[in-house]
């Protein structure tokens, strides 16, 4: 790896997934690591229940709203409520295929309207003092990504954004579920590195199909990217954030178990389930904390038989730990 690289690694907005719960798990994993939200669109932040959109927990720092939306007015009121609220970035979606976003004029649909959302990027950033930055795919359908890919760049940068994080796999609008416009386009690491290579001063970031964060680095290097975004990999094998401190920022080795992160799991449960009631979903989220580990089968079980019971999230995460204990004991 080239010295002095200042390198970011982030975990991607998931749908159903990054929200404020998954977020904390996510941060007693690294304290290095840049999460983002779900996606939240512009009319709910404006019209909605901000505090349950919105607000976060003062440890998840550094962390980003991500807004999806294509009016400009909308999009700057949307990102300013954001900065208030403390987010560290706002970033627009430009990658979601879903019908439903394709419905409301945003997403990977806007892939085809650089124009527009150059505007929209305009109107944000002149609204917030924090940074707005992009997440968009390679293109949608059939475009020719020779012209189309370094146009949409062109054209967003020119109105001053600097930092793009792009999935480097097209997306199919139609005739492809937004599931499987996550692995049926083929990844396309090469067309981002093309992208770095003919705009180096912009801030470029890879996206999709990163398992672990060897690969990340290795695909940084070969292309002189700015960083790599992690998607399913780190929802589904959470324990891969804990080399990010020592391996992209040159901190500390991680010195904590997964016992250890269990029991703090069950502490944060104690304090936010009496008030919050999705403080449920933290259940899901923990569902790979031991991943590729003796035990991860009955740590997913009881986790699982617990949310049937109804059992307290605090009581089901205790429950689990206290199966792999005993199970410890008795090999």
């Amino acid at each position: 790896m080239p010295e002095n690289k200042n390198l970011t690694a982030s975990v991607a907005p998931m749908m159903d997934w990054t929200d404020r719960h998954c977020r904390w798990f996510h941060r007693q994993l690294s304290q290095q690591v840049l999460l983002y939200t779900e996606m939240v669109v512009a009319d709910a932040i404006i019209h909605g229940p901000k505090e349950r959109l919105l607000g976060f927990d003062p440890a998840e720092h550094p962390v980003a709203l991500q807004v999806g939306g294509s009016d400009p007015d909308k999009l700057a009121v949307a990102a300013k409520t954001g900065e208030q609220y403390g987010y560290d970035e706002i970033n627009i979606n430009i990658g979601c295929p879903s019908d439903r976003v394709q419905s409301g004029r945003f997403g990977a649909c806007l892939m085809e309207e650089p124009d527009l959302v150059a505007t929209c990027f305009a109107a944000m950033q002149a609204a917030v003092d924090i940074p707005v930055t992009v997440k968009c795919r390679l293109g949608v359908d059939d475009q020719d990504l020779d012209e189309t890919l370094p146009r949409f760049i062109e054209t967003v940068a020119e109105a001053g954004c600097t930092h793009f994080i792009i999935h480097a796999r097209k997306a199919w609008l139609k005739g492809l579920s937004p599931k499987e416009n996550h692995t049926v386009p083929p990844i396309d690491y090469d067309r981002v590195n093309g992208v770095k290579a003919r705009f180096p001063k912009l801030q470029i970031v890879v996206n999709g199909q990163i398992e672990t964060i060897s690969q990340g680095l290795d695909l940084c290097e070969q292309g002189a990217l700015d960083g790599f975004m992690l998607g399913r990999a780190a929802y589904h094998t959470p324990w891969i954030l804990t080399d990010i401190d020592a391996q992209v920022y040159g901190r500390d080795a991680f010195g904590q178990s997964r016992e250890d992160i269990a029991l703090a799991l069950i502490d944060y449960a104690k304090i936010t389930q009496d008030v919050d009631r999705t403080t449920k979903a933290l259940i899901r989220h923990a569902m790979g904390l031991f991943s590729g580990e003796v035990g991860a089968r009955l740590w997913r079980r009881q986790l699982s038989e617990g949310l049937s019971a109804k059992l307290l999230p605090s009581d089901v995460l205790q429950q689990a730990l206290d199966a792999m204990s005993a199970m410890r004991d008795a090999a």
